[in-house]
């Protein structure tokens, strides 16, 4: 039988005004508490009974690689449950496809435009923007814990100097051997249980389980060798890279990684099932932005934003099952847990959010688009990986709907995966991107150089619907004229409303921001010859000299 709350979902208030009104109703008499769940559908324990929440959170993962979305090469049995026992969005976007931001607009519900320090990659935090487990823990009386990667990389101090916990005290004490070189030995599962058993039993929890698959680096061809893959498995090698052994290897060895996330996850749900917390737990399976090969991770384009996303809630979630068109935000992430939490945004001390609660969309029992206003989201980015003269980022504004993705590139001039003598710094060493490095060097192919890593004019539109691997760039088709100008006005609009200090002439604010890491400066010391660190690239991605 399904919880009241469920069958009466269409006409219930919000989640937090449910739990507000029981808290305000204790202090009445019996008669009008009494009366208050008559007409909410609820019983007492239903109605305070806030909902553990579970955020499963990949490193460098894309839509849509994840069984649920029909990707055979990769096995996600813990994801496709969330999605078959939940809601599977078809359309869900990081603001921004890089680590730091992307992870910081999850924990403030705000934008990278919206963050200041924190809308850079490798930042330090500002003390004013409060996460939303900190104000879990402080306001709404949740326990509060994480595994493997919170927020990273940077530095998330206090006022006084000393580290906050973003995503909760971490848990960390198991350790097991994983399958392949370059997977963590972090038994993520394992420390999961740790933090449930040390939980008080009197209040909810929120627990951040943050893998650091598919993360490079990877053990080549370990997903042939140890997963039991074969290259053939592979239905489609996005255009913008070559069809080959290479390739498909790597590809295949990042599924492999990805498996081993959604290991842990199967496991962790199991342990909620075994201990009785399954049916009140929401469960929230994500990545943070896209695989880790040229053109992806740290771009703004189709495989860089768009992420996969499933979540259940058997207790809270009307009609399973559903698949979901609505567009979806990270910035919409916090409100929705604030939501279920009943802590008003206004007393969670976290600075106002600009994304909106998703409780409507589990209350509905609609497929597809549930609430007609969600049909686009906005990204971009500034700084990512440092590299470029003066640290200069790679600014980006953009809009994305059901057909089209337009792009802004504020400063074409500047290389947009980082400059080539230093490695092209924001696109992570692989083979992938030695192959397209060397064939370019060799003579043999400049074509994937170009779509990887050549420099970019300042305004692209592709139709995502026909093209998702975003190579027909349609901007000066005068054909799409209209769309694009009706598309770029809009998200100007919103991007002025949301007071992005771009839209005001202000956007080398963002190049000014300190690097909180060794990597300042890093262009200046570099062609100096002065010792420089840049492990997460190779050392033959280093051009020689200069390309015009």
């Amino acid at each position: 039988m399904k919880p009241l709350s469920i069958l009466f979902a269409k006409r219930l208030p919000s989640v937090s005004l449910q739990f507000r009104l029981v808290q305000q109703c204790r202090t009445g008499s019996h008669f009008l508490y009494l009366n208050l769940f008559l007409f909410l559908g609820l019983s007492s324990a239903q109605a305070g009974d806030r909902p553990n929440i579970l955020f499963a959170i990949s490193d460098d993962q894309s839509f849509p690689h994840a069984g649920a979305y029909g990707t055979e090469w990769v096995k996600t049995p813990g994801f496709d449950r969330v999605a078959r026992e939940g809601l599977l969005f078809n359309h869900a976007y990081t603001p921004n496809a890089k680590c730091a931001p992307s992870r910081a607009a999850i924990l403030t519900g705000r934008p990278s435009w919206q963050l200041e320090d924190a809308g850079n990659h490798m930042p330090f935090f500002p003390t004013k923007f409060i996460s939303y487990m900190e104000a879990l823990k402080a306001k709404g009386g949740y326990t509060v814990g994480y595994t493997g990667k919170g927020w990273a990389p940077g530095r998330a101090d206090d006022e006084s100097g000393n580290p906050r916990q973003l995503t909760g005290q971490p848990y960390s004490k198991h350790k097991a051997q994983p399958p392949a070189r370059g997977m963590s030995s972090n038994d993520y599962a394992s420390n999961f249980e740790d933090f449930v058993a040390a939980a008080d039993e009197e209040k909810p929890w929120a627990f951040w389980y943050g893998a650091t698959e598919p993360h490079r680096r990877y053990e080549y061809k370990s997903g042939v060798k140890k997963g039991g893959k074969k290259l053939s498995d592979i239905d489609h090698v996005p255009s913008f890279w070559p069809d080959n052994d290479i390739v498909r290897n790597d590809m295949l060895d990042y599924a492999f990684e990805i498996e081993h996330f959604d290991n842990h996850l199967t496991r962790i749900i199991k342990h909620l099932e075994e201990t009785g917390q399954l049916d009140n737990t929401l469960i929230v399976v994500t990545s943070d932005n896209g695989m880790p090969f040229p053109r992806v991770k740290g771009n703004e384009y189709e495989y860089s934003n768009h992420l996969p996303l499933a979540m259940m809630w058997p207790q809270g979630i009307a009609s399973p099952g559903r698949k979901i068109d609505d567009f979806v935000s990270f910035i919409d992430l916090a409100p929705t847990f604030l939501d279920l939490a009943g802590l008003d945004e206004a007393d969670s001390t976290m600075q106002p959010t600009a994304g909106q609660s998703l409780v409507p969309i589990f209350q509905s029992d609609q497929d597809g688009q549930v609430l007609p206003e969600r049909d686009h989201v906005l990204i971009g980015k500034e700084r990512h990986d440092a590299g470029r003269p003066n640290d200069e980022g790679y600014p980006i504004r953009g809009i994305v709907t059901k057909d089209y993705l337009y792009l802004h590139n504020y400063e074409p001039d500047r290389w947009p995966a980082g400059d080539p003598v230093t490695g092209y710094l924001n696109t992570d060493g692989s083979p992938t991107k030695t192959w397209i490095l060397e064939a370019r060097r060799n003579g043999t192919n400049t074509d994937y150089w170009q779509l990887n890593f050549g420099k970019l004019p300042a305004e692209e539109l592709y139709r995502i619907s026909d093209d998702p691997d975003c190579v027909k760039n349609l901007a000066g088709n005068p054909e799409h004229s209209k769309v694009m100008q009706d598309i770029s006005s809009q998200m100007e609009a919103e991007l002025t409303e949301q007071q992005d200090p771009r839209m005001a002439g202000k956007g080398v604010i963002f190049d000014n921001y300190p690097i909180s890491t060794d990597s300042s400066k890093f262009y200046e010391r570099f062609m100096k010859g002065e010792p420089t660190k840049a492990g997460w690239v190779n050392p033959g991605d280093f051009e020689t000299g200069p390309i015009d």
